[in-house]
This record gives structure tokens, C-alpha cells and sequence, in this order.
């Protein structure tokens, strides 16, 4: 398996129910195959350098994981269907094999 990290951000005025299961959604996509979740770090709110979908600010989350590349591509789609996940960003850690 390799090592990747995750980034992603929501809105957040998003409620804790709804930030909760999307939290849910990906951790099940990355572990349903196989992977493994080492870390998650709830960064907060956070300035964003240009307004996105008229937001200023967004609720980050780094996600550190072991998976099969073939995986990814799985991951990537799920992120993409998410409504609540407004941008995100998946990279492979070679530095953490």
C-alpha cells in the first residue's frame, strides 16, 4: 500500500450533523477496500485566498492514509459527488512509505 494525504474543505457554516457524515463517507471509501486512515487533523476555519462559490472562509481537514493506487480513483469520485466538499486536493507521500 501506499501513502497518501487528503485535504479538503466544506463550508463552514456547514452543522456538525452533516460535517459528521461527510467525514463518514470518505473515511468508509478509503477503508471499505482495504485502506487504512493513520490521521485526521481538523485544521478549522480557515481564510481562503480568493472567494470560492461566494465563500471566504472554509473548514479544512487533512486526512493521512495507506491505500492501493487503484483506489484513488474511487476516492476522487466520491469526493466529487460530495455537494459538502467544496474543493479538495489527494497526494501521494512518498516521504511516509
Amino acid at each position: 500500500m501506499k501513502a497518501y494525504e487528503l485535504l479538503f474543505f466544506v463550508d463552514p457554516a456547514l452543522d456538525d450533523e452533516n460535517r459528521a457524515a461527510t467525514m463518514k463517507r470518505i473515511e468508509t471509501t478509503i477503508t471499505e477496500p482495504g485502506g487504512v486512515v493513520d490521521n485526521v487533523e481538523n485544521w478549522g476555519k480557515r481564510k481562503l485566498a480568493y472567494e470560492i462559490d461566494k465563500l471566504t472562509d472554509g473548514d479544512y481537514t487533512l486526512i493521512n492514509f495507506h491505500t492501493e493506487p487503484a483506489n484513488i480513483a474511487e476516492l476522487d469520485r466520491v469526493l466529487r459527488i460530495l455537494d459538502k466538499v467544496v474543493r479538495f486536493m489527494v497526494v501521494r507521500r512518498d516521504d511516509r512509505e
